[in-house]
């Protein structure tokens, strides 16, 4: 059945899934591609340097496990627009359930949220040692301790887990504008 047989209802419901659908599908790509190209620099750099803190592994260990949530989040957005391309083609009799989309969408936003508590973790222990580091500095001293600085590499891990925290944030506000949207 062609689109102009499906009711306006149906047509607006179907347009916001799929422009919502992208939007947040680019936008979480985009954090998670930050994510990961500053966990990138990470690795590399602590492979290539002696003094590693094993302090901030936690960090490095709940930005991938965002980035790993955020994978999902990517898929369901994805889903979001396929819904939506699909209710605009549906047939007016039997057009999809509406359960299914709720369920979607709350999937959505439990995926958020959960990904969103692990990048706040690792910011908050990442942020912990940086500060730590920083008020262990005397003033106007030399360090006799490398572990003791503050690298750019631990500050990446920083930028890595805020970057997820963003685009958790993108999913979750996507789930819950669908919710009382569709």
């Amino acid at each position: 059945m062609n689109s102009s047989s499906v009711p306006t209802t149906l047509k607006k419901k179907a347009f916001n899934l799929r422009l919502t659908g992208w939007s947040c599908f680019w936008l979480q790509i985009v954090g998670v591609l930050a994510s990961g190209i500053s966990l990138l620099f990470v690795v590399t750099g602590r492979q290539l340097s002696a003094q590693t803190n094993p302090a901030m592994g936690w960090g490095i260990f709940f930005a991938v496990s965002g980035i790993l949530a955020a994978a999902v989040s990517i898929i369901l957005a994805f889903m979001y627009a396929r819904v939506g391309q699909r209710l605009r083609k549906s047939d007016v009799v039997q057009p999809p359930p509406k359960s299914n989309l709720i369920r979607l969408v709350n999937f959505g936003l439990m995926v958020g949220l959960g990904g969103m508590l692990l990048t706040l973790i690792g910011s908050g222990l990442t942020t912990a040692v940086l500060v730590a580091k920083t008020i262990s500095q005397p003033p106007g001293t030399t360090l006799t301790d490398a572990s003791e600085a503050v690298r750019a590499l631990d500050v990446f891990i920083m930028v890595a887990n805020l970057n997820g925290v963003a685009a958790h944030f993108v999913g979750t506000v996507t789930s819950i504008w669908l919710k009382y949207r569709v």
